[in-house]
């Protein structure tokens, strides 16, 4: 028996690759799909199986490609329509893979079609359960996120509390938990960085899943402080449902330099986002006017998502060269397909022809002396409200920044303002969205609030 998991980082997400006796099962795979191709043919096994436990909303997922590519069923929960052939699996139906067997639990709740799949060994004892975005380690699924439905968050979080004790609570302590997510995801609050755990662990240190929970204080709980959903998933669950291009004809469509001119051309002559996927230092020296900045090298596709919202959106990218190709994919795995090119030789190639730039103001923490005895209202915090509560700068305003589009003014500072997140990155895509918003009267705190901690001020 083999169980993988593979964890796509910059999605918080966990796919599964299962063998036994030359047959294989894939359970919630991202958009591309070699990886579980090149496991299962290194191997000699055929993939038998592709297991979907529930229609994703936060990524693209694999699943048609992938039984286009090799003849394997898709199955999902009961219930799960879809425009493509695929087997509904009936609460409790087994499923065959070598000497183990697969049973789902159709587990409702974070979304109505949403099922765990609990794995058996080859001696007949349960093994490990894959929960999707049932049940997380630290965390559960937001039960308000479902699409196309009238049924609210309550009855959903009732359901879920249901699954969870009627259906996993009930299975033995040992089992392993393999979640459809880690830290980072939207899909749940408080997630933890651990990606594998077990059920008695989580029965001691999950707060939904604790003894003697009534329904009413589960619901209250599960609900309390929730955020209101990206405004991308919408477009990701109509793609999981009804069908997408291969991630590598997106590749091939989208990967087109273009020079500096027909840029700028691009620009001039329709509405485009311009999409600066450097590092944050390098967005702050130089960069297009008007352009977004979001860092390849942070939480890069989900941020994409929360800030740009919509996946038809035309996109022109200054990426640095040498990836184009990733930029590209990873914008593909939230479905965000419609690149129009990238800007060829990079904002060199744009600054050596003696084209127009702009810059953000960046300041070491040190700046924030003078406020100490002054006025405190000059500070904007990005972080999320959590973050903020724990721990900040007295006074301070705070504006996460997925509500930054839609806080603009708010942000009416009489003089220059300080901006900063936790480490300098969220904070450099909220100065883009202000500079893109006419506002230019502020400073970015470099490093964020870890370098405040780290000076001591007295704020």
């Amino acid at each position: 028996m083999i169980v993988e998991q593979i964890y796509t980082s910059c999605l918080s997400q966990g796919s599964y690759y299962i063998e036994s006796n030359d047959e294989v099962a894939i359970i919630d795979p991202i958009r591309e799909i070699d990886s579980y191709l090149e496991k299962a043919n290194k191997r000699g096994s055929k993939i038998k199986y592709i297991f979907e436990t529930h229609l994703h909303a936060d990524f693209i997922s694999g699943h048609i490609t992938l039984a286009k590519k090799t003849g394997a069923d898709i199955v999902y929960g009961p219930n799960t329509e879809t425009s493509f052939n695929k087997l509904s699996a009936k609460d409790g139906q087994e499923f065959k893979i070598g000497d183990l067997t697969i049973i789902a639990l159709h587990t409702p709740g974070h979304t109505l079609e949403s099922t765990t799949y609990l794995l058996k060994d080859e001696t007949g004892n349960d093994h490990a359960i894959f929960t999707g975005d049932t049940l997380f380690i630290g965390d559960v699924g937001r039960p308000d996120l479902s699409q196309n439905t009238k049924v609210d968050a309550k009855l959903f979080a009732g359901l879920l509390y249901d699954s969870l004790r009627n259906k996993i609570m009930t299975l033995d302590d040992e089992i392993i938990i393999y979640p459809g997510h880690g830290e980072g995801s939207s899909c749940g609050k408080n997630l933890s960085s651990e990606t594998i755990g077990t059920l008695g662990n989580q029965k001691k240190t999950n707060y939904a899943l604790r003894e003697n929970m009534t329904k009413s204080e589960f619901i209250d709980e599960v609900l309390d402080g929730l955020d209101k959903p990206p405004k991308y998933f919408p477009f990701n669950v109509s793609m999981n449902k009804n069908g997408y291009d291969d991630s590598k004809e997106v590749l091939q469509k989208n990967l087109n330099p273009l020079d500096p001119d027909k840029f700028e051309d691009l620009i001039s002559k329709r509405y485009v986002i311009v999409l600066d996927v450097r590092h944050q230092d390098d967005f702050a020296k130089a960069h297009i006017p008007n352009s977004i900045f979001i860092g390849l090298d942070g939480r890069f596709a989900p941020w994409v998502g929360e800030i740009l919202e919509d996946i038809n959106t035309p996109i022109l990218l200054v990426v640095p060269n040498g990836r184009e190709e990733e930029v590209i994919t990873r914008l593909s795995r939230v479905g965000f397909d419609h690149i129009l090119g990238y800007l060829k030789g990079g904002i060199e190639n744009w600054t050596s022809k003696e084209k127009v730039t702009s810059s953000i103001d960046s300041s070491k923490a040190s700046v924030l002396k003078d406020l100490e005895n002054k006025s405190k209202h000059l500070i904007l915090d990005v972080r999320s409200h959590d973050e903020h509560q724990n721990e900040s700068i007295s006074d301070s305003l705070n504006i996460p920044l997925k509500s930054i589009n839609k806080s603009i003014d708010q942000i009416n500072f009489k003089s220059i303002f300080y901006i900063h997140c936790q480490g300098g990155y969220r904070s450099m895509i909220a100065a883009s969205i202000l500079k893109k918003n006419g506002i230019h009267s502020f400073s970015n705190i470099k490093e964020g609030y870890n370098s405040i901690k780290k000076a001591s001020l007295k704020l």
